[in-house]
């Protein structure tokens, strides 16, 4: 089983996409507009021709699916988006620093990225497409909060 996180976008799909392929080191595998859709496909409005009706995105053995939807379909999809957040994990503090200063890029965060209690390395964001991050560097067996 694997389960994937799919993302709605207003026309940024692509842009979003080729994003964080770029700072997640992932490839593109589907980037279907709506243009290229077969006949009899309910949208057909030339306006979102561009817009990407699938996408999907390999980050090793992980993906991110996303789409790109209008209010009339999808009528929350201009609100903020709430109540999940896509997590990346690794064991390299460094390697999570970057994640989330490059997603946070244009951005907001929300938590800055530091030592917390449970991690070397925590932070939470809203990147620029409105999506929520959390990025969690997994401590060591041995590792110990510093005491402050």
């Amino acid at each position: 089983m694997k389960i994937v996180t799919s993302l709605s976008f207003r026309g940024q799909c692509r842009e979003a996409f080729e994003f964080y392929a770029k700072v997640l080191g992932g490839k593109i595998a589907a980037a279907i507009p709506y243009g290229d859709a077969p006949p009899g496909m309910p949208i057909t409005d030339e306006a979102y021709k561009t817009w990407l009706m699938h996408c999907w995105l390999d980050v090793g053995d992980q993906a991110l699916m996303g789409a790109d939807m209008d209010t009339a379909w999808a009528p929350n999809v201009d609100k903020p988006k709430n109540g999940f957040d896509v997590t990346l994990h690794t064991q390299d503090k460094a390697e999570a620093r970057r994640w989330f200063d490059e997603l946070s890029e244009g951005g907001k965060a929300v938590m800055p990225f530091g030592e917390t209690f449970w991690s070397p390395g925590f932070g939470s964001l809203v990147d620029r497409f409105g999506v929520p991050w959390m990025v969690n560097v997994i401590p060591s067996a041995d590792w110990k909060p510093v005491q402050g």
